[in-house]
Parts: structure tokens; sequence; C-alpha cells
């Protein structure tokens, strides 16, 4: 009888125990960080397909957005606006919803309300001047199906066999910082053509409560210079930021985190810049 007991309280016990967890990882994942793996190579080669990271969701406050499994139709966080709101810097690598497509994506920011934005001849202009770019060499890769969409990267050097070296070219662009007193943003840039045709835009004058977005992988990437109209990003209202990444976790080549022979040890725990 006595050994019943004790195995009915250890049962209890066992199930209290996973039920505070459960609270606990609940509670982390709503107010402080979002996991989040990387499914394609817009970010490229600050973030490769297949890291994955944690997103800082104290940034820049909550929204109804910044709660799991919200939608444009529900959200487990009836927030109106933000709270606890802190305004983004320029070059911030951040994590926001879709405001039409209602997935989140990845990209950075580049345009702040009230800028100009214009790409001339894929050169980033900001508020009419020239985000200046630095050659830095190639980055290079091999053409093969990437991550669990199966997709080749696209190449300078195409045509390129599977098998064979995908080569991008690769700068250094400079950001302005928020104010003049705050310091520059350096990051990589990725170019694959002279002639892709978001290489070249209007000025797009970002509006108020609003942001502009960019992937680093600038000839491959669906961000703010294309409309919501044709499929694209659009301006992003503040209420839609989720958080910043901060720092990448673990990484791996493969299809699945399970394949530990693809795992890229050199990207644990390496700061996005």
């Amino acid at each position: 009888m006595a050994s019943s007991k004790k195995t009915d309280s250890g049962f209890v016990e066992t199930i209290k125990t996973i039920v505070w967890a459960l609270v606990i990882a609940g509670v982390v994942r709503t107010l402080f960080f979002q996991p989040f793996f990387i499914p394609s190579g817009s970010m490229k080669d600050t973030l490769l397909v297949g890291d994955f990271l944690f997103v800082n969701k104290m940034a820049y406050g909550y929204s109804r957005y910044s709660c799991p499994f919200a939608s444009a139709d529900f959200s487990p966080c009836p927030i109106e606006g933000r709270l606890f709101a802190s305004e983004p810097k320029r070059g911030d690598v951040v994590v926001f919803r879709h405001p039409v497509q209602n997935v989140d994506f990845i990209k950075r920011l580049v345009g702040l309300p009230g800028d100009k934005i214009q790409m001339i001849d894929g050169t980033l202009y900001i508020n009419g001047t020239a985000a200046p770019q630095e050659p830095a060499g190639n980055f290079t890769e091999i053409k093969e199906p990437q991550g669990a969409q199966g997709t080749p990267p696209r190449c300078v050097n195409d045509p390129v066999g599977l098998g064979g070296t995908c080569i991008k070219q690769r700068f250094i662009e400079t950001l302005p910082g928020n104010t003049p007193s705050d310091p520059p943003v350096k990051h990589d840039i990725l170019n694959i053509s002279d002639s892709w045709m978001a290489d070249n835009t209007p000025v797009l004058t970002v509006p108020e409560g609003e942001y502009f977005f960019m992937g680093d992988n600038r000839d491959n990437s669906e961000d703010s210079r294309f409309p919501q109209s044709v499929g694209g990003v659009g301006f992003v209202p503040a209420q839609y930021l989720v958080g910043r990444a901060d720092r990448i976790m673990f990484s791996s080549a493969g299809k699945s985190l399970m394949y530990f022979w693809t795992w890229r040890p050199d990207r644990f725990f390496k700061a996005v810049k």
C-alpha cells in the first residue's frame, strides 16, 4: 500500500515538473527570446541557411506579434501598439512579421521613419548620400541544394554544375547611425548581378512609424524594395517588429539539425553583425 502511494506521489511530482517546465518555457518564449531558424540565403554571408539563433524580444518592446502563434486575426497577447517600445537602430538585423503573408522574416534595417531610400546601380542611398562599399574579396560556397527547401544558390559565375564552386562578390557596406553622433555600422553585403531589377529603384520615403528592410544578399532577397502588391515586403509598421537577432547559437549545413556531420562549429555562439 505504501509503495502504491509512493508511486502515485512520484507520478504527480513528475507531472508537476513537466507543467512548470512548460510554463517557464512559455514565459521565456513569450517575453524574452524566440528561436529562429534561417531557411533561405537572403542574409548571406551574415546569416547562412541552417543558422539557428534566438531573437531578443526585449530589444524593441512588445506588440501583439510578440506572442507565439500570433496572426493578423488572432493573438494570445491583445496589445494595442507597443509596450515598453524602444527605437531600433539602423543596421540592426531584425525579425519581423510580414504584414500580409503572416510569416516571420529576418532582414537588416536600413531605413528609419522619414528616410529617403534609393538604389542606384546596386548602391544604397540614404537621404541622398551613398552608403560606401569597400571590396572585400569573394564569398564562395558549394553549388548544392541548401537547407530544408533544397534550393541551390545563385552565383556570379553561373552556370555552375552541382558540386562546383559558387562565387559571389563581397563588399563591406557602411551605414550611418540613427543620429550624427552614433557610430556607423559596417557589415558585409553580397552581389550577384549588376543588372538585377532591384538594383535601381525610385526614391522611397519611409512613412512615420514604419521601417525599410533589405537582405544582405542584395540580389537574392525579397524585401522593402518590392511593394506588398507584387509579393514584396514594402514598408514595415513598428507593431510588426518581433525582435533583434544578436547571436547565432548553432549552425548546420544539412537539411536537419540532426545531421551532425554537417554542423558548422565555427559559427556556434557567433555574434550577428
